[in-house]
């Protein structure tokens, strides 16, 4: 019988993964630029929710970098509105990680002080798991998706520094219990910033925009750390 030795292959990709994603970080603080991980559902609003906060971040340049398995509809989308985007298309992996994002950052000309938003591909998994450079995870979640998802995909609820209530103008045509889902939502994180949304109406972008326009003044002076 020959010796079997057993390789933990995920955590050596992980380790390197994160050893990557600190460069990143560590460039992005330098020049002053908070980088926004956006992490959600398929259909939850993330590019809905990215326009109502770029429109809202007075003075403050902002970029996006779009993860998609396939296309590039919403680069295109941003683009028409003026938007500075840039396409990342993973072709069948269910998450961004740290080199496809360093490879990216490396090759645009990003302004000093400013918000990189990086939109990760629609999965409430995979994403919560790697570390992009990112310096705030924000998860956009949605009273249509059921009040149940804290509770069944727990580590993005956990990680988020930032969670996006969105779609609430819908609740009177939805079974949705907002006190079982913050309930669970604080069983997990007691410090996220929780932010009740509407893309239709612009409800609460405004407040949620002016949390990331002081998370970006950190930023540029030199007092920006990862998480809250």
């Amino acid at each position: 019988m020959h010796d079997v030795k057993k390789v933990n292959v995920m955590e050596g990709i992980l380790d390197e993964n994160d050893h990557i994603a600190a460069h990143v970080n560590e460039k992005l603080s330098k020049n002053g630029i908070l980088c926004v991980n956006v992490m959600g559902a398929p259909g939850a609003g993330k590019t809905t929710t990215l326009k109502n906060l770029i429109r809202r971040l007075d003075g403050l340049v902002a970029y996006v970098i779009e993860g998609d398995i396939e296309s590039d509809i919403d680069t295109q989308e941003l683009l028409g509105l003026g938007i500075q985007a840039y396409q990342i298309n993973t072709f069948g992996a269910c998450h961004l990680d740290a080199p496809m994002v360093e490879s990216m950052v490396d090759s645009i000309d990003l302004g000093r002080n400013s918000i990189l938003f990086i939109e990760n591909i629609g999965n409430l998994v995979c994403p919560a798991e790697f570390s992009i450079g990112e310096h705030v995870k924000m998860l956009v979640a949605s009273v249509t998706e059921g009040s149940d998802k804290p509770y069944k995909y727990p580590l993005a609820f956990e990680k988020a520094d930032m969670i996006v209530l969105n779609k609430v103008d819908l609740r009177p045509y939805v079974d949705f219990d907002e006190e079982f889902f913050m309930k669970g939502v604080r069983a997990l994180n007691k410090d996220a910033m929780v932010f009740k949304t509407s893309g239709k109406s612009g409800e609460g972008f405004k407040e949620a925009a002016a949390w990331l326009s002081w998370k970006a003044g950190q930023a540029c002076n030199g007092n920006q750390h990862h998480g809250r």
